[in-house]
């Protein structure tokens, strides 16, 4: 169902076209950016979290880690992943399937200094074998952003 309310969401921009369904799972970093023939940091990785009994989502390059030490001090609270079991109810993707678009109201969304390198990034289109195409610009403009953060580890500007 997941998929499908992606679908809805991108259908208002006149989207819902870039919702492709893939014929392999990608439900990891590695397997999504095998399914696309692209590079494993080009795959949007969202990441969730409680902050304040809140949940959030951070998306980042697939080559990036989150820093505990930047997480803090950007959030004033330890980074506290949303346990497996619990990601589907607070966020409203499946993991391996979650993507910054069509979350749950209340879910705050932010994208992580790692994907500013990218002219083209994929993300998950909210089931296991799909995925969005989208320029930086497209991820910022179509996701209902808080704010961008600077809290990953692990990667490089000039790579």
């Amino acid at each position: 169902m997941s998929i499908e309310n992606v679908r809805q969401y991108f259908k208002q921009f006149g989207l819902a076209d870039r919702v492709v369904e893939h014929d392999h799972i990608g439900d990891t970093v590695a397997h999504a950016a095998q399914v696309l023939n692209c590079e494993e940091r080009q795959i949007v990785k969202a990441m969730t979290f409680m902050v304040d009994d809140q949940p959030i989502l951070i998306a980042m390059a697939g080559d990036a880690k989150v820093d505990n030490h930047k997480f803090k001090a950007t959030f004033h609270s330890r980074a506290k992943m949303i346990p497996f079991d619990q990601v589907e109810s607070l966020i409203g993707h499946i993991p391996g399937a979650v993507t910054p678009f069509a979350v749950n109201p209340g879910v705050k969304i932010y994208l992580d200094a790692s994907l500013k390198r990218f002219k083209t990034v994929y993300t998950a289109g909210g089931s296991l074998n799909s995925t969005i195409k989208l320029s930086l610009g497209e991820l910022e403009k179509y996701t209902k952003l808080t704010d961008w953060v600077d809290v990953g580890k692990g990667w490089f500007i000039n790579e």
